[in-house]
């Protein structure tokens, strides 16, 4: 399957099945030095692990990592990265009577007519577990821009039509409730509505937002590998995710250039904004302001509803979907956004140390 690799010098590959024997990834390019164990990887990982609300899919997993190969003592040798998690909790026959249909929302059908053959058992590699390398990634690369005063801030932003209120954002409150919303009224609102959604065997949409803060200025490519264009193309590959915005998003097209543009200013020495209509970023580079990302996932298409459908052989029929989804994407799926940003600029700024001749000499003149 071409398509499972990402990244110029930092790499990440995924692999594995939903009901395979395990998921995992290959991160390669990764700096020698850098200290990594599966304590700081598990944390990431607990991020997305399910089973742990009423609002997630209530598959048993530990989802606990084990690396493989490329760490030693606890530091990267510099050489591949291999992590990996053993799948424990598969109930394949909850799917059994999916293998001649075709569920609506999912990737069945494509992934047929595309190889021929698909493994049936929960999406095989469209399941949401193939999320786990991409988090594998991502805790990798946080802990290299780590070095260098990059943070993240991830939460969901919007469940349904209940947004958060942002004069009441609390950013600890992001890991005191279940859904990951930095609002604890618009929480309960939620969840309130959520439930509702379960009794009628319904699942929500929602919208998950990101900030990055501390980037250095200049990081992006002007051309076809823009800082904005890679996010975007990252964000867009996680399963469920139906449009990117980047700081005013889709509001620009109502805006007038004398309001849009971030008027420049020098405070304390330093380049800074009035504003951050762009989101950080302007010719495809930061500008040294937060980089701001809000990414809309779709309702999970896995719903306890009849629905129509079509069978292999080309027959209308309906299907009863069964097995343990979740009734929304978005709060396990913060952490993925966060990890999918966090390894396209960790691979930009490794890119960007070979864009100036004084760079080069620091390391390797005499």
């Amino acid at each position: 399957m071409a398509g499972s690799v990402f990244g110029e010098i930092l790499k990440i590959s995924t692999w594995g099945e939903s009901h395979g024997a395990a998921v995992g990834a290959v991160i390669d390019g990764c700096p020698s030095g850098l200290d990594i164990n599966e304590e700081y990887v598990q944390g990431f990982l607990n991020r997305r692990r399910p089973g742990q609300s009423a609002f997630t899919t209530q598959r048993s997993e530990t989802d606990a990592v084990n690396i493989m190969s490329g760490v030693y003592e606890g530091t990267t040798l510099g050489t591949p990265i291999s992590m990996m998690v053993y799948n424990q909790s598969q109930i394949s026959k909850d799917y059994s009577d999916l293998e001649n249909v075709y569920r609506p929302g999912h990737a069945d059908y494509g992934f047929q007519v595309k190889y021929g053959i698909r493994d049936h058992r929960g999406g095989g590699r469209s399941s949401g577990r193939e999320t786990i390398g991409r988090v594998m990634g991502g805790a990798v690369a946080e802990k290299i821009l780590d070095r260098f005063g990059v943070t993240f801030t991830s939460y969901v932003s919007k469940i349904g039509n209940i947004e958060i209120d942002r004069s009441r954002f609390d950013k600890d409150e992001i890991m005191r409730n279940s859904l990951y919303m930095p609002d604890c009224i618009a929480a309960a609102e939620a969840e309130a509505y959520l439930k509702d959604l379960i009794e009628k065997k319904d699942s929500s949409g929602a919208e998950v937002e990101c900030i990055v803060s501390g980037l250095a200025p200049g990081i992006g490519e002007t051309v076809f590998d823009k800082l904005d264009a890679r996010i975007a193309g990252a964000v867009m590959s996680i399963g469920g995710v139906k449009a990117v915005e980047i700081g005013d998003g889709c509001a620009v097209s109502a805006a007038v250039g004398s309001v849009n543009n971030d008027k420049f200013r020098m405070v304390d020495g330093k380049v800074t904004k009035e504003t951050n209509h762009s989101g950080g970023i302007l010719g495809g580079m930061s500008d040294g302001s937060d980089i701001i990302v809000r990414v809309s996932f779709k309702p999970t298409p896995s719903i306890y509803q009849k629905q129509n459908t079509v069978n292999r052989d080309g027959e209308n029929t309906e299907i009863e979907i069964h097995g343990r989804h979740d009734p929304i994407i978005a709060p396990r799926a913060v952490v993925v956004v966060e990890s999918m940003i966090a390894l396209v600029i960790a691979d930009l700024y490794m890119l960007n140390s070979v864009s100036r001749m004084d760079r080069l000499e620091n390391i390797y003149k005499k």
